[in-house]
């Protein structure tokens, strides 16, 4: 069994912005990260099984829904706490944290924003506790960064029941979960939250097979085939992508936490064997361009820890913009990438083995770059952002 030897490093002494709150927090899940996630990790991603074990955990932790106020089983904490919890799980594996944030952010936090109070108290507590476990239907097979094009579409039943048919696909926690908040368009075309149920005759998940990355992430597909609905399971309070696109912005602010995990254990990965390493008759951190890919590392690691604090300060302000998480997510994601794979070569041929973390992360990170908002469409978001004109029509 491999030992999780992480340091995590902190260059800025960024710890000192952090209450102690904070600290309690992320060093509580680091440490449950170590003893639950680190031991079991490489031989669920080698297997391709999600370890769904973890969930219990996850949901004793408060890493199911921490900013949904706790009169509905969440934890009422704040952003920057919930940020530190995907920093944490991230730092374990992609997928992990995939998990976790899909369950606040995209299934807790609509109900929560835009649901009944009756919804509310049907689902946020089971949901919070990891009793039942959630997922969110946005993207389809022909429509991924154009979510406007949907054609899944529900009709009024004539009674108390609508009848949704589509399908939606890429749909992390899909194979297991209990409930599916999917996003249709009614019979005037105007696009609605719907939360759809296990066991609905005609709703039917199957697994996603055959991934290079997040192994150990179930994926899958949403089939909706005349499944009759209640009424009641419409979120009453949105209309339009303003729903969907609010939760997007809710799930980008944890993945730019969460891949900053990420590096931070390549980073580690790396500095540590570059001081064991020996070759020409010293340790390879003592050659120019070693230290030249780590100093690089350690400075982008930095710098995203600051812009996610900040972020994180403006969110629980009420002030975060979606432009300005478009941006986090961009960086944090662009950042990873680039620092797995740098450290992968410090590594040579050891940095694509299961002994050392880097590998399953570089290939987790070519997922994270590209859902919830491709790389130029975050681009793109920040261009439109800063000149008022629009490229995407």
């Amino acid at each position: 069994m491999l030992k999780d030897l992480f340091q995590s490093p902190d260059y800025f002494q960024v710890d000192d912005l952090l209450t102690a709150e904070h600290l309690l927090v992320r060093d509580t899940v680091r440490q449950w990260v170590k003893k639950e996630i680190s031991p079991i990790i490489e031989d669920a991603c080698q297997q391709a099984t999600f370890p769904s074990q973890i969930i219990k955990g996850l949901g004793e932790l408060g890493c199911f829904g921490p900013t949904i106020p706790q009169e509905y089983g969440g934890g009422g904490m704040d952003h920057i706490a919930y940020g530190l919890m995907m920093q944490e799980l991230e730092r374990g594996d992609s997928g992990v944290r995939s998990t976790a944030s899909v369950q606040g952010s995209l299934v807790m936090y609509p109900i929560f924003t835009f649901g009944s109070e009756e919804q509310k108290r049907k689902f946020l507590p089971k949901l919070a506790s990891g009793e039942w476990m959630g997922c969110f239907g946005l993207t389809e097979p022909d429509h991924g960064s154009d979510p406007s094009s949907m054609i899944t579409n529900f009709r009024d039943a004539g009674d108390d029941y609508v009848v949704l048919n589509g399908a939606k696909m890429w749909i992390s926690n899909a194979p297991f979960a209990q409930i599916a908040v999917v996003w249709a368009k009614d019979e005037a075309g105007v696009i609605r939250g719907i939360i759809v149920e296990r066991g609905m005759e005609g709703f039917t998940t199957p697994e996603t097979k055959g991934k290079w990355s997040l192994r150990a992430s179930a994926t899958g597909e949403l089939v909706f085939d005349n499944v009759k609905v209640p009424k009641a399971n419409i979120l009453p309070n949105v209309k339009g992508l303003k729903g969907p696109l609010s939760c997007l912005s809710s799930a980008r602010y944890g993945i730019a936490w969460g891949v900053v995990g990420a590096a931070m254990d390549c980073y580690d990965a790396a500095l540590r064997y570059s001081k064991e390493r020996i070759q020409f008759d010293k340790p390879i951190g003592a050659f120019q361009l070693t230290q030249k890919k780590l100093a690089e590392m350690i400075t982008e690691i930095t710098k995203a820890q600051l812009m996610n604090w900040r972020l994180g300060v403006l969110k629980n302000e009420g002030k975060a913009t979606p432009a300005q998480i478009s941006m986090a997510k961009r960086n944090s994601c662009e950042i990873a990438t680039k620092i797995a794979r740098d450290a992968r070569s410090m590594l040579g041929g050891m940095g694509i083995t299961g002994e050392y973390p880097i590998m399953r992360h570089m290939m987790n990170l070519e997922s994270v770059i590209t859902y919830e908002g491709t790389h130029e469409i975050h681009l793109l978001i920040t261009g439109q952002d800063i000149t008022g004109l629009d490229a995407f029509h």
